[in-house]
């Protein structure tokens, strides 16, 4: 199967904000010009824009944070996430293309003024916590419901990821006082 970039930035699924929805970005323009079934399409969309999101924000980390435990998550995650893109990439339908570079900006600009604890905090809530809540919902969405054979089985596989990337995010909240 050949393999197309639409993965490389669904890779990132897990960890969307609410509003990944409600935006209009050149990936779903992208995705939507394809010929998927709509909850395929909803899907590329939310993980493609979730994935870069959370690769963008995690490497904001690196850089913000002065929390080694922050940094730590952050490090994970672009690693997890760069994995679990090529996996959705080789999943993706022929002819299929989204765009890598679709992060939400809205949160990724919520992010760029901030530093230390400030920035853990919303770091933590945001991409971490909320992110990965999205992401998990879409996943499973997928895995019970996908009509493209190969997203389907690369949601189910993932899944299990999406979650325990929530679970360490959750546990990393509740270790640094983060509601």
């Amino acid at each position: 199967m050949k393999t197309n970039p639409i993965v490389l930035s669904m890779a990132l699924a897990v960890i969307a904000p609410a509003a990944v929805l409600a935006q209009t970005t050149q990936a779903a323009s992208s995705t939507m010009a394809n010929n998927l079934p709509a909850q395929d399409k909803e899907f590329g969309q939310v993980a493609s824009m979730s994935s870069s999101t959370e690769i963008d924000a995690s490497k904001l980390a690196t850089k913000q944070s002065q929390d080694k435990d922050v940094k730590s998550f952050a490090h994970h995650m672009l690693v997890d996430h760069s994995k679990l893109t090529m996996q959705l990439k080789m999943a993706a339908p022929h002819g299929a293309t989204v765009s890598k570079d679709n992060s939400d900006t809205t949160v990724l600009d919520s992010l760029k003024g901030l530093r230390g604890k400030e920035f853990d905090s919303a770091y933590i809530k945001t991409v971490g916590v909320e992110g990965h809540q999205k992401a998990v919902e879409a996943f499973q969405k997928e895995a019970k419901g996908g009509q493209v054979a190969d997203l389907k089985e690369a949601a189910q596989k993932a899944l299990p990821t999406t979650q325990e990337h929530l679970r360490m995010a959750q546990d990393l909240a509740s270790k640094k006082g983060v509601p």
